[in-house]
């Protein structure tokens, strides 16, 4: 397996090859299958609530998404994702941080809910309602897996194989959508889930994930060594060394990672205060409501006789 990489090396990345593409039939055949649902159960969803149409913002995100997929496996960042380390960080990037997140903000369960009736509705609510769907949905749980998935594809073993082994490789790129998914709707969407955090929460869940991140990022930056073997033996003769390129992933993960991370504070923190603003206009009527109306008299300065 090691011999056929070797051999099937791609030229030296340079601006030339920027506009490589590679197309496989399998992750072709998902990503235009996911566009096709999607599209059926906005078309659905319109149709049986005319008046509660689905949102075009998320119709936007889970295209967004599709494509931000796209561009990491078809693009030269998926032709090159096996031999060069940083650029398969790139694609992690692009990946569990930005496609799941838009997907996540698209809200494919809540569309499910919506576009069906009779006894596939009744089986949907079934499935959400399971104690899988309540096992995953949970935000320690979905943390928990992130937290693990991230070093366990990254620091052991089971990255050496991924270059070994193709169809792992591109099963890894399944993951990653999964578990980022997983972790971001704690975060964004309206997807059905019994675990809902406050903002406040949602905060300290993100402050909580960056040093995942970090972590790792700073050990792959600290090796001094090329630590996986099958870069090793691809004898790869252009591009930065073993060891600069390692350096380079950790960097990319690290920066790139908490950067990624950080920026989605701001939406949180913007829903916090349109939260707080919407609670401040509510208290505000219910106060104007109990107090006696300043037309019938009687209460009102200005009705006090005057000496």
């Amino acid at each position: 397996m090691i011999a056929l990489l070797a051999d099937a090396l791609p030229p030296p990345l340079t601006h030339g090859q920027y506009l490589t593409t590679q197309f496989e039939a399998v992750p072709l055949v998902l990503i235009l299958g996911a566009l096709a649902l999607y599209s059926w159960g906005v078309i659905r969803n319109n149709r049986l609530h005319p008046r509660h149409r689905w949102s075009v913002g998320k119709t936007v995100a889970f295209a967004a998404g599709l494509l931000v997929t796209a561009v990491a496996v078809f693009s030269f960042i998926g032709v090159y994702d096996d031999v060069l380390f940083w650029d398969h960080m790139v694609q992690h990037l692009l990946l569990i941080m930005i496609a799941s997140a838009l997907f996540a903000v698209a809200s494919p369960l809540d569309l499910l809910f919506r576009s069906t009736t009779g006894d596939a509705h009744r089986w949907v609510v079934r499935g959400l309602r399971s104690p899988v769907a309540c096992f995953f949905g949970n935000p320690i749980v979905a943390f928990v897996i992130y937290a693990l998935i991230i070093p366990v594809t990254h620091l052991t073993v089971f990255y050496n194989y991924t270059l070994e082994h193709e169809p792992v490789h591109n099963a890894e790129h399944l993951i990653f959508l999964g578990v980022g998914y997983l972790f971001w709707r704690q975060i964004f969407g309206s997807d059905p889930n019994r675990y809902r955090m406050h903002p406040g929460i949602q905060m300290l869940y993100l402050f909580l994930a960056v040093p995942i991140d970090t972590f790792v990022g700073l050990s792959l930056d600290s090796e001094d060594r090329e630590i996986f073997t099958a870069y090793s033996s691809m004898h790869r003769t252009w591009g930065p060394s073993l060891v600069t390129d390692l350096h380079m992933g950790g960097v990319i993960m690290w920066v790139g990672g908490d950067t990624l991370m950080m920026a989605a504070l701001i939406p949180v923190v913007v829903h916090w205060v349109h939260m707080d603003e919407r609670r401040a206009v509510r208290i505000d009527r219910e106060l104007d409501a109990m107090l006696p109306d300043r037309g019938s008299g009687g209460n009102d300065p200005a009705d006090l006789p005057t000496s």
